[in-house]
């Protein structure tokens, strides 16, 4: 694709994603997604299972731009909770809250959102720039991976997302095992027989996507705030207006640029997610500063800045590994391929053909969901912290209304809402017992995907598994995935004896 063809798709998704439709549904997702980010507990990923059911009958550009503002929105209303209350609202926003409340308690908690939300907007444009040159490309490569490169892909998928996102690495694997198994029930795609339905008729189409992902993250994430969290009630610091001085400014864009270049790349690569390069941004800074005395004391304004632009930019990466090569690498994605798949549209290398105008009009969405969450989030921070006095039990049975009504408009179908709160139920018991819920979703999409990837390989090799190492590409993915699962453990074993 050449460079002139690349900016007239991008101009085109701009003229799909600028019709007065398609920014309204922009900036409802944004705003949800800034409201979804401040309220503690409910991350983009409980977000979207949660609405999925009830954009089934919208058009998919449509609902696609939507989602892509949730997930965008709550990264930045992540940050407002980090820094005001010391509450993550989002894995991504830890870091963040070490330096911002400090700036909050010390009188600067303006400063210190300002910073955090153009650090966003710097990284997230930065980014989808970045993911508009480099998408086509890793698509046009990636249609030349045949069935077995594409089962080691999975593999590795699989592999990463257990062994990142979990305490441990078995209980990752564990998660992983029943999502796969779940993935497994239904009517086999290739002899056509039922598998695992225990003769309920209501299985035979399989397990869905949206109940499982909807009892996994807002079914589990109410009742497990029932069941183990209290009821207390935090305060929060009063608000100065929300600007930066121009030593802050001076102290802060090089913060960005160098987290932003920090994280993109960990958004890329299956083994993502946005706490490695938000820490790693951290430290760089920390270790940068001219102004160390002022890290975990009053706060240091590049700790805001750093680990926010980095956790920008690592999400919006995740984009290039879901479209080009269908594989999600954080929670929310995995539940986005979900969404994809409501729709009939399976993302891989096809999809820039296939799709073209969805795609660009996504892209081109992310630019416009930057602007728009910089105009909301700057002069409406006030408004943000007010959400926060919302008392947790009418905020909890909102969320399972929500759900039941949405789980129950999919297919009128009574058998669902008991699948639902089973799953909701399993949830619960995950994370009393720390067991990682992302892996059961990956599982239960990618597992149907790597089977029939191995079906296919195993039928060019005529049976022979060799066919999985004999090519260059699959022997490579191969490695890495070995890699992945032994290297931590050596470095382990080599400090212990060190």
């Amino acid at each position: 694709m050449g460079n002139l063809d690349l900016w007239q798709q991008l101009l085109n998704g701009f003229m799909t994603a600028g019709t007065p439709v398609n920014l309204l549904w922009a900036l409802v997702g944004c705003t949800l997604g800034t409201a979804v980010g401040v309220l503690p507990g409910i991350g983009p990923a409980t977000a979207v299972a949660m609405l999925l059911p009830i954009t089934l009958k919208v058009d998919p550009t449509a609902s696609m731009i939507f989602f892509a503002g949730i997930y965008y929105g709550a990264m930045y209303g992540g940050s407002t909770t980090s820094i005001l209350l010391n509450t993550p609202g989002e894995a991504g926003s830890m870091v963040t809250a070490l330096e911002g409340n400090k700036m909050a308690k010390s009188g600067r908690a303006g400063a210190a959102l300002a910073t955090a939300a153009i650090g966003s907007f710097v990284a997230g444009t930065i980014a989808t720039v970045l993911v508009t040159m480099f998408a086509p490309l890793v698509a046009e490569h990636a249609v030349k991976l045949g069935p077995p490169e594409y089962f080691m892909l999975m593999l590795l998928a699989f592999c990463t997302v257990s062994a990142v996102l979990g305490q441990s690495t078995l209980r990752g694997l564990t998660a992983l095992g029943v999502g796969l198994a779940m993935g497994l029930v239904g009517i086999d795609q290739i002899s056509a027989q039922a598998r695992y339905t225990g003769g309920v008729p209501e299985l035979m189409d399989g397990l869905e996507v949206v109940l499982v992902a909807v009892g996994l993250f807002a079914v589990a994430e109410t009742l497990y705030a029932v069941l183990y969290q209290g009821r207390e009630v935090e305060s929060y610091n009063h608000m100065s207006r929300v600007h930066m001085t121009r030593d802050e400014w001076r102290r802060s864009w090089p913060a960005w640029l160098r987290a932003t270049f920090i994280g993109f790349p960990f958004g890329t690569i299956p083994a993502g997610g946005s706490e490695i390069p938000t820490f790693l941004s951290y430290a760089t800074e920390k270790k940068l500063s001219k102004h160390k005395h002022e890290f975990g004391t009053t706060g240091a304004v590049e700790g805001v800045a750093g680990p926010e632009a980095a956790n920008n930019a690592a999400i919006t990466a995740t984009l290039i590994p879901l479209l080009t090569l269908g594989i999600p690498t954080s929670n929310t994605t995995a539940i986005l391929l979900g969404a994809f798949q409501n729709y009939g549209i399976n993302p891989g290398p096809q999809l820039f053909d296939t799709n073209a105008a969805l795609v660009w009009a996504l892209i081109a969405s992310l630019y416009i969901g930057n602007v728009m969450l910089l105009i909301l989030n700057l002069p409406m921070v006030g408004l943000w912290v007010r959400l926060l006095r919302i008392p947790k039990p009418p905020l909890y049975a909102g969320i399972l209304i929500f759900a039941t009504v949405g789980v129950y408009g999919m297919r009128q179908s009574a058998f669902d809402l008991f699948l639902m709160f089973a799953v909701g139920l399993l949830g619960v018991v995950m994370r009393r017992f720390g067991f990682p819920t992302a892996p059961v979703v990956v599982g239960m999409i990618l597992g149907p995907l790597a089977e029939a990837q191995l079906r296919n390989a195993l039928s060019i090799g005529e049976g022979n598994w060799s066919v999985l190492v004999e090519r260059p590409m699959s022997a490579t993915l191969l490695a890495v995935i070995v890699s992945v699962l032994v290297l931590p453990r050596l470095v382990k074993m080599l400090r212990r004896q060190g």
